[in-house]
């Protein structure tokens, strides 16, 4: 038998989707992601939401206020897509230093996505300067009406926007955010190198079962919902394949215990806190820790066209078990991704 290996260094990696919220919330969320994480691309679903760079900007200082004395963390800022954006605005974006994608939340799809868009054919002239001008669209890829089973809302964008939108724009950069399904591992695979996605750590270590089984999982909700099974190895292999579309993006989401736990739960799930530790978990479950730095350190910044971080981290074997809660902005505090759960790698300080 081989001996586990106890040292693992890799490249400083980068969270490519993470949801930092605002106010008194940054001041837990921002040194969890700084601790590990070089740059990070922050979700603009706040209220109100950030749809202008003057917006993003203010939000970047907010942020920059929380990060750690010991830390050079990056937030990469985004612009959140409403049916009246208009292509001026994309110009600004491009052309200011903070602002590095835009997010389409179709309307109702998730978390504060109210504001969302409406009707894609809205954004044609939107995203014809996005394509001209190199500037990201990172797409929550469900459908949302109400007659969809929650299952197959992927599959359904896919199908029904998001391949129409690759043939009509064939050179926007895309990314395809916390894919779910093998229709988007498939997808994603088969189209051009201007298309790429983005895996959580919830989606590779857990499966619809792991949520509804012997009873409902509240802190394993999240949107898109977690699949069967197939398509959770699906995404295992796409995430260890070495192909350089798909790459970190934690879509950690942090919600208040006893929002989660609650007749109306919030979705999302809160990973940052151990989020490289997760991965190494998955990746040696898998028996892939040789690709773990490609994934979670070199893919995403070749995307976006960013030089890959030259600083490193170093994660140690070590037993331990996930808190089963950590503080957060009420009493009630907020419950971890795999709370409670064996975690087998640590974060060397």
């Amino acid at each position: 038998m081989s001996q586990k290996i106890q040292e693992l260094e890799i490249l400083t990696p980068d969270d490519w989707h993470v949801h930092l919220r605002d106010g008194e919330a940054l001041s837990f969320t921002v040194p969890a992601t700084a601790r590990c994480f070089a740059r990070a691309i922050i979700m603009p679903n706040l209220v109100p939401p950030v749809v202008g760079v003057a917006q993003a900007e203010a939000y970047r200082g907010r942020i920059l206020e929380h990060v750690p004395a010991d830390s050079h963390f990056e937030p990469l800022m985004t612009l959140y897509l409403t049916d009246s954006i208009t292509p001026e605005e994309i110009n600004k974006a491009a052309a200011s230093s903070v602002v590095h994608a835009c997010k389409l939340y179709p309307a109702g799809a998730t978390t504060n996505s109210q504001s969302g868009v409406s009707d894609l054919a809205h954004l044609d002239s939107v995203f014809a300067v996005m394509e001209d001008v190199g500037l990201p669209l990172l797409i929550h890829g469900e459908i949302t009406e109400a007659e969809v089973d929650i299952f197959d809302r992927e599959k359904q964008f896919i199908e029904k926007h998001l391949i129409p939108i690759h043939k009509k724009f064939p050179k926007l950069k895309i990314v395809l955010e916390h894919i779910t399904t093998a229709d988007a591992v498939d997808f994603v695979e088969r189209t051009s190198s201007s298309v790429a996605a983005t895996i959580t750590p919830q989606h590779l270590l857990f499966n619809r079962n792991d949520m509804l089984v012997g009873g409902i999982k509240p802190h394993l909700y999240c949107l898109p919902i977690l699949k069967a099974g197939r398509h959770q190895k699906a995404l295992q292999m796409a995430a260890i394949s070495g192909n350089p579309k798909f790459f970190l993006g934690t879509d950690s989401a942090p919600h208040a215990r006893n929002t989660k736990e609650a007749p109306c739960g919030c979705a999302g799930c809160y990973s940052a806190p151990f989020a490289i530790e997760l991965y190494a978990t998955i990746f040696e479950q898998l028996g892939a820790l040789d690709r773990l730095e490609g994934f979670a350190s070199r893919f995403g910044a070749e995307f976006y066209g960013l030089p890959v971080n030259q600083s490193k981290i170093v994660l140690q074997r070590s037993e331990q078990t996930l808190a089963e809660k950590l503080p957060y902005v009420d009493e009630s505090g907020i419950v971890p991704l795999a709370a409670g759960s064996p975690l087998h790698w640590k974060l060397r300080s």
